[in-house]
């Protein structure tokens, strides 16, 4: 195990009978693992006018929810990237969680994955803006080398090539998904499976489970997706991720997107989970 993976783990009930203190403590070594600082910068940026704030931010938002069991730090890293990507309104949170995923083993190659990922969850500006956050912190890590990924040619036709990754990812709902739309807009339907797994999901750079895990954590953060959350819940079983590990990236998102859209992500999960039965249980 990794220092990246090698957390203190709390259980999921322990916070009740614990301090404010040990909570704080937990969450400020969390935060030095991904920020790669002795003395985070949150807490000085917010010493003169909000500490209970910073306080917070470490005692909850890593000492609380970063530091339980269920995802790595890799993947809770690469949630985390693609939520604030894809929101669009956090520039200085985005660019520490990127310097963050690549201090716990996420590859520059992968960060910017992610980044074109975001492409079809939250628009072409988002990925742009994503990648020019991106670059800022590649240029002032001297351990980094951005070399632009030269992808050789994706085999095969488009099409045929997104249909078939459409139905390893999403299976029976992403069909769905695609027939509902056929009478009305059957250019955007093409658009969907050449474009969105054609040429994107098709990309090498990124494994599946990894891209589920940015797609259920975009859909989820966005707050405007609940149809296609459910597919991204579904597709993220479908490529071996569990139940508990849907829990754990949509329960993350109530520290960057809010409780309001932490919660509505857990309803299309039980939604999800009621309608797969037994099915892919794994917890």
């Amino acid at each position: 195990m990794n220092s990246a993976e090698h957390v203190h783990h709390a259980s999921p009930h322990s916070s009740g009978s614990e301090t404010s203190d040990e909570r704080f403590e937990r969450g400020l070594a969390l935060l030095r693992t991904v920020g790669g600082q002795e003395h985070p910068a949150v807490l000085d940026s917010l010493a003169d006018i909000a500490p209970d704030l910073g306080h917070m931010t470490v005692a909850f938002g890593y000492g609380d929810v970063l530091s339980r069991p269920g995802l790595t730090l890799r993947e809770r890293q690469i949630a985390t990237v693609g939520a604030l990507a894809a929101m669009g309104n956090a520039a200085p949170q985005l660019r520490f969680h990127i310097d963050g995923a690549l201090n716990v083993g996420v590859s520059p190659a992968e960060v910017v994955e992610i980044l074109i990922h975001t492409a079809v969850y939250a628009g072409f500006p988002a990925a742009l803006n994503g990648i020019g956050a991106a670059r800022e912190v590649f240029e002032r890590r001297p351990d980094v080398t951005a070399t632009p990924v030269d992808s050789e040619p994706l085999p095969g036709d488009r099409y045929e090539r997104g249909l078939a990754k459409l139905a390893e990812v999403d299976g029976h709902a992403g069909d769905q998904v695609v027939a509902s739309m056929r009478d009305i807009a059957p250019d955007l339907t093409r658009y969907i499976v050449e474009f969105a797994f054609g040429d994107v999901y098709s990309r090498p750079g990124l494994d599946l489970k990894s891209r589920e895990l940015a797609s259920v954590a975009m859909c989820t953060a966005l707050g405007t997706a609940a149809p296609q959350l459910r597919v991204h819940i579904n597709g993220l079983l479908n490529v071996g991720g569990s139940r508990e590990e849907v829990v754990e990236v949509i329960t993350q998102m109530a520290g960057y997107a809010g409780f309001p859209a932490a919660l509505n992500g857990i309803a299309a999960a039980r939604e999800v989970f009621e309608e797969r039965g037994d099915e892919g249980r794994r917890v």
